[in-house]
This record gives structure tokens, sequence and C-alpha cells, in this order.
């Protein structure tokens, strides 16, 4: 098929079957991050069914099987969204859906996606090798391989996205879409240079899985060595073959964002929008403050928030630590009866919060003179942070700031 107008609009009635409307939400917070009067709208995907946007891909793609193939069923290798998104839509179809998953994936995943109705495969301990066991699964048996992102029916699926945000939003000026292996990215781009030619869309990429800003300057795909990032799923080594020509053809500028601006990111959108979002979700804010330009409306595709407890419970801790609302102090003291008071006393009086305390008495060899005293704090933020050291200072106690492990 080929991806015009006509497809999009057949993609975009079809996936409303199973779809949430996931309609823009304004944000005054990342409207002030983006800052020079813009202003910033979320697409909430991640509120979507089986919480990413993955669903519409995979429906539109079964849609248009033949009778024939819906009858020997469909096959895929996911063990992310992707999965959850085939076994969704083919249950809706009444088709047997394989899905092949990695030895690895976490037991919540492949429970999930047992839940929705698909047989899954563990096989291989990376992706790769799973994908591989799949498509040799779909030569012997007969079944269609739906693909994550190289293909052109799950990209325009992908794209009614576009669709949905341009009749919210006609006078939309920029959106900014998560990159991974490209299949997001290329429906909501060609359907937007269709409609839209003056709209600007913005690819972004973690920089430690960059494969389309490594495509696209190369003129051609290209496999990167290694990935290496929190945002998983995104972490991607080459972009599809078949949807690079669109992405090269209609993709403005691809932006790339360090692991800890997305730690950051998580931490914000927890707090200003109580919604959470996975790593790759929330690659479009973290971008935000890259963007020079003044008075736009910019939409950011959130694409999923499919996280699990022990993740999100990491990226919190790494987020509050990077924004030094908690740290952790040495101090050296006198080791006789009261010392602790003092300075839980310095601490308590600046209104600093002690969520741990480590009493070291080896730390010389003559305690009397001095034992260690390290404290893990809660606090407002930098400022508040610097206001204590400089009171623990002052008192004499020679604070020096150690890593922070909680």
């Amino acid at each position: 098929m080929s991806m015009d107008l006509r497809s999009f609009e057949e993609a975009a009635e079809k996936v409303r079957e199973v779809t949430l409307d996931t309609k823009l939400i304004y944000s005054d917070y990342f409207s002030a991050v983006a800052g020079s009067g813009n202003k910033v709208f979320l697409k909430p995907e991640n509120m979507q069914r089986t919480g990413a946007y993955k669903i519409r891909g995979a429906y539109y793609r079964i849609s248009r099987l033949s009778s024939e193939e819906k009858s020997k069923g469909v096959i895929t290798a996911s063990a992310g969204n992707h999965a959850q998104g085939v076994a969704y839509a083919a249950k809706q179809y009444g088709v047997k859906a394989v899905i092949v998953m990695p030895t690895t994936t976490p037991l919540i995943k492949v429970n999930r996606t047992k839940d929705l109705g698909a047989e899954v495969v563990l096989y291989g301990d990376i992706y790769d090798e799973a994908c591989e066991k799949a498509l040799e699964l779909a030569a012997n048996e007969g079944y269609t391989f739906v693909h994550p992102f190289d293909d052109e029916d799950v990209a325009t699926g992908q794209g009614s996205i576009a669709w949905e945000i341009f009749k919210e939003q006609p006078l939309t000026d920029i959106i900014l879409v998560p990159v991974g292996g490209g299949g997001l990215a290329t429906g909501v781009s060609t359907f937007t240079k269709l409609m839209h030619p003056d709209t600007k869309v913005i690819g972004v990429e973690p920089e430690g899985a960059a494969c389309l800003k490594a495509s696209l300057e190369a003129g051609e795909v290209v496999t990167l060595p290694q990935v290496s990032t929190i945002a998983d799923g995104t972490a991607v080594k080459t972009p599809g073959n078949k949807i690079f020509p669109y992405l090269k053809k209609n993709i403005d500028e691809v932006i790339t964002v360090p692991d800890e601006d997305l730690v950051a990111a998580f931490l914000d959108m927890v707090e200003n929008h109580k919604m959470i979002a996975e790593n790759s979700g929330l690659l479009t804010v973290a971008a935000l403050k890259q963007l020079k330009c003044t008075n736009k409306k910019i939409v950011c595709i959130i694409s999923g928030g499919n996280m699990d407890v022990i993740t999100m419970s990491s990226v919190v801790q790494q987020g509050l630590i990077q924004r030094d609302r908690i740290f952790t102090v040495s101090v050296l003291l006198p080791d006789k009866p009261g010392e602790l008071m003092k300075v839980s006393g310095i601490i308590a009086g600046e209104s600093g919060n002690v969520i741990k305390l480590e009493h070291n008495q080896f730390v010389s060899t003559n305690r009397n003179a001095a034992v260690e005293l390290r404290i893990t704090l809660e606090a407002f933020g930098t400022s508040h942070k610097q206001k204590i050291l400089s009171v623990l200072e002052e008192k004499g106690y020679k604070p020096k700031i150690v890593r922070t492990t909680l």
C-alpha cells in the first residue's frame, strides 16, 4: 500500500473502534520550560488501552489481513508495548496471536500479554534472537508477521495520532515525536506533511540509541554498534528499511536527549500532571528546552506509560538526588554524648529533614578527636541544600558531600 490521505483516513476511522480518546492537555509547566511564549500540549498516549500507542498500528495492520491470513494467525516479537498491542488487536478480531518474547522479559509483561489472549513463546536473551525465532515460526506455520515498526500499514495506523492532533488543533506549529525504529515517526510525519506541510515534525531519540540521526546523516540506514539508554522502548540499533525513505523525506529535525534529562522529566510529569510516562514517552518533553522557537503551538506525543514499579522507584530516587532534594553529607565530630543532637538541631533549624544516619567510629584511630557521621537529608532544592551546608560550615563541622545511596 501507499501511505496516502485515503489510507490515513481509513486508519483513523478503523482504530477508533478500539482506541480511547486521548485529547490534548495544555501544560502550563512545560510551556514555561519551552519559554519564549510557546504553548505546549501533551498527546497522552500513555493513557491509551494497553498503556501505549502501539495498539493503533497493530489493529490497523490486522484489519487489512485477508480472511485466509486471519485464519492462520499472526506473530510478532516484542518484550513490551508492541506485544500487548498485537495481543489486544488480535483478540478483537478473533485471530490467533503468538508473541515471541526474550527469556529475560519481566514476568508481569509476560502475564499481561497472556491475559490478552496471546500465546507466548519465550526464546533468546535479546530481542534480535526472539525476532529470528518469530520469523522462523511465521515461515513454518504460515503466520503473518506483524513488525513493530518497519511496516507501512503499522506506520499508517500510528499516523492516526497526527490525524487526531490536527482535528482537535488545526493550527499546530510543531510536533515532537519519540523515535525508536521509526514507525510512529513515519506515520505522524507523513500525514503531517501531506495535510499540513508547514508544520514542523521533530523526531526525538535518546543519546545512547540515536539510530535515526546517524542514518539521516549517512543518507542511508545504518546500524549502531551498540545502544545504551534507560529509554528501553526506543533502544533500537537500526531504523526500519522500508520506512526510512518516508523519514528522510518528512522529518524536519532530530533532537537527542541524555538519560539524565529523562529522569528529570519523569519527576516533572508526575508532580505537575500526576501522570506516569515511561522513559521513551518522556523524550518529547525532555527535548523542549532544546527548542529555539517563539510563540509556537507545540504538541509532545507521550507515547506510552508502561513502567514497572521497581524502575519507577529508581527513577524517582535519582530525580530527587539530581534536583538536590535528597543529598548525603559527611561531618566529623567528637565521640561524646550530645554531639549528634547538636548536628540534628542545626539541620532542624534550617528545615532539613533527616532520612538516614550512618555513624562510623573507625574513621580515626583517636575516637575522641573525631568520628564520622553521614547524614542523608531531604531539602527543597539546591539553594536550600547550600544553606544547610553553609550553616554546618559556620558551626565548625566541615561538611563534605558524598555519593547518595538510599
